[in-house]
Formats: structure tokens, C-alpha cells, sequence
């Protein structure tokens, strides 16, 4: 299975920030939306990510003027990204070996989508129970 199949029945955009927002007002935007990383877009193009994990370590290197700095002084670049095509096993190897949460779906050059770790999880658990049912439906059958 493929990244498509996680990202085909979402709704909405993605939830994105520029390089020239700052730190406090990117920080606000994971917080109400509950997320714990973005995209930073630039020219329609994915030039990295803003997580929690840049956010404390900002400030353990920054302290408090870390909230007034740009986001694109403090983000992960580039962005490590991956195609709707990529198989699902193939980004959570990925997502282990770079030991990293979050992965842009790029398509075409554009962005389509952006997956979590958890996503992906989430999405191996539920195929892995479906088939253990349909196992346990056959057994009882025979």
C-alpha cells in the first residue's frame, strides 16, 4: 500500500507557515490546531519544517528572544519529503532511519499533503486487525 491510501480521504488544506513568519506566531498555530509540525512554504515550495522539537531547542539555545526570530532561522532544512506512490513501509523506514515525525507529500513538485508518524502507525494497525478478523472469520468457517 502507498501513502495514497492514507491521504485520499482527507479534507482541507494543509496547515502551512512562510519562512518570514515568526517563531510566536507559527508556536500559537501548533498549539490551537494541535499539531506538532508544519510545512514552511516558500514560492509554492516545501523548504522545510517547523516542529516542537526545533521549538525547544530554540529556546534552549536562544532563551525567550527565540520567540521574536524567523522561523526559517530556526526550522529543519531542507525538508526530507516523500510522493503519494511512496509505499507506507518504505516512509515509516524513512521516518526511523532519519529519525524524524513528520514527511511532506510531494507531488509534481507541489504539496499535497503532509503525514505523521502516528498516521502512518495508525494506518498499519487497522490493515494488521482487518486482516487478523478476516483470519479468525475464515478459521471459524472451515
Amino acid at each position: 500500500m502507498t501513502i495514497s491510501a492514507i491521504i485520499e480521504n482527507r479534507q482541507g488544506g494543509v496547515i502551512s507557515a512562510a519562512p518570514d513568519d515568526n517563531v510566536a506566531k507559527v508556536a500559537q498555530i501548533l498549539a490551537d490546531k494541535r499539531i506538532g509540525a508544519l510545512p514552511i512554504i516558500q514560492n509554492d515550495d516545501v523548504v522545510g519544517i517547523f516542529s516542537e522539537r526545533d521549538l525547544v531547542y530554540g529556546i534552549a539555545q536562544n532563551g525567550a528572544k527565540m520567540m521574536e526570530m524567523k522561523v526559517g532561522d530556526v526550522m529543519t532544512a531542507p525538508a526530507i519529503s516523500i510522493s503519494s506512490d511512496t509505499l507506507i513501509l518504505s516512509a515509516l523506514s524513512l521516518m526511523t532511519k532519519r529519525r524524524i515525525r513528520h514527511l511532506p507529500v510531494v507531488d509534481n513538485g507541489r504539496l499535497i499533503s503532509f503525514v505523521s508518524i502516528g498516521d502512518l502507525v495508525k494506518y498499519r494497525i487497522d490493515k494488521i486487525e482487518a486482516e487478523a478478523a478476516a483470519m479468525r472469520d475464515y478459521i471459524q468457517m472451515a
